[in-house]
């Protein structure tokens, strides 16, 4: 039988001692050696927090094709690492300006903006060294594969982009489908790429990656609905960052668009087809269910 809650609080074990072991000054290191200024600004953006959800999805999706956790826990760093490194500069003050991330202190009020900047980068640099690693999957073709989705994920098609659509939106007049199409990129997009980066792992075939990746999408689609939802809902106790700031800024939202019920309605039909994508795979799926369900469900 399985236990969404065992499968959520190992994974997040798992991916907090790996992330100490990878953020030290050895593997970080080379040609010369790692600044400690930095590797200290890099753990407090990436260690104790978060609930590790994209590594959640690689296992999950990699345990459909029968790899076991440990085998899916390199790659699901990797997209742990970018989506530290995105959170760490979408704080920034030229960015969303935000002084809390996880109830804590942000990287650069920690720090400084300049330390900030460089601690996203050295992530976002050591991501793709994780997966080029051949600890991450014997075949180097395979982590090819993985090196290409991943960057298609986070690149100006993917994460990256829908946070210049995000900006660019705050001026006003996006669309509910463009709003859509920059939630896709912005969150979507690596959520995605975490469930694709399983099956790759896995050896899935085209029907099996086109199914994932169409759950994926939705599964994306229902965390940026709650997300949304959560800032109008929630506190900042609650969410251990501030809330109300996407009214505030002028943020395009499908929330501001369709009132907050009319949200919620569109985030259960999500679900619901979201869980519909997974019916060929049986009981093998039911963590990438209890994933999307929980997508929708969460206080935080």
């Amino acid at each position: 039988m399985y236990d969404f809650s065992a499968d959520i609080a190992d994974c997040a074990k798992a991916v907090e001692a790996a992330l100490a072991r990878q953020l030290d000054a050895a593997p970080l290191s080379g040609p010369g050696p790692a600044p400690a200024r930095l590797i200290q600004a890099m753990r407090h953006g990436s260690l104790e927090g978060g609930k590790r959800l994209r590594p959640l999805l690689v296992r999950q999706a990699a345990a459909i094709f029968n790899i076991p956790a440990a085998q899916a826990l390199t790659a699901g760093l990797a997209v742990e690492m970018i989506h530290c490194y995105s959170l760490v500069h979408d704080d920034l003050p030229a960015m969303d300006n935000d002084d809390l991330r996880r109830g804590r202190p942000t990287v650069h009020k920690a720090y400084d903006d300049a330390t900030a900047i460089l601690a996203g980068d050295a992530l976002l640099t050591h991501a793709f060294g994780l997966l080029a690693d051949p600890a991450c999957h014997p075949d180097a073709a395979v982590r090819i594969a993985l090196v290409a989705e991943l960057a298609t994920g986070s690149g100006a098609g993917g994460m990256v982009g829908g946070q210049m659509r995000d900006i660019e939106g705050e001026a006003g007049g996006l669309s509910p489908d463009e709003i859509s199409t920059m939630q896709a990129m912005k969150t979507g997009a690596l959520i995605r790429a975490s469930v694709r980066m399983g099956a790759l792992l896995g050896g899935a075939d085209a029907r099996a990656l086109s199914v994932l990746t169409l759950y994926a999408e939705l599964a994306g689609r229902a965390f940026q609905l709650a997300d949304d939802i959560l800032d109008v809902t929630a506190t900042a106790e609650t969410m251990g960052k501030a809330t109300g700031k996407d009214a505030a800024l002028g943020k395009q939202t499908l929330v501001a668009t369709l009132g907050l019920e009319g949200a919620r309605t569109r985030l259960n039909q999500t679900v619901n087809e979201a869980l519909s994508t997974l019916r060929t795979f049986g009981p093998k799926a039911d963590g990438l269910r209890a994933t999307v369900r929980y997508f929708a469900s969460r206080e935080n």
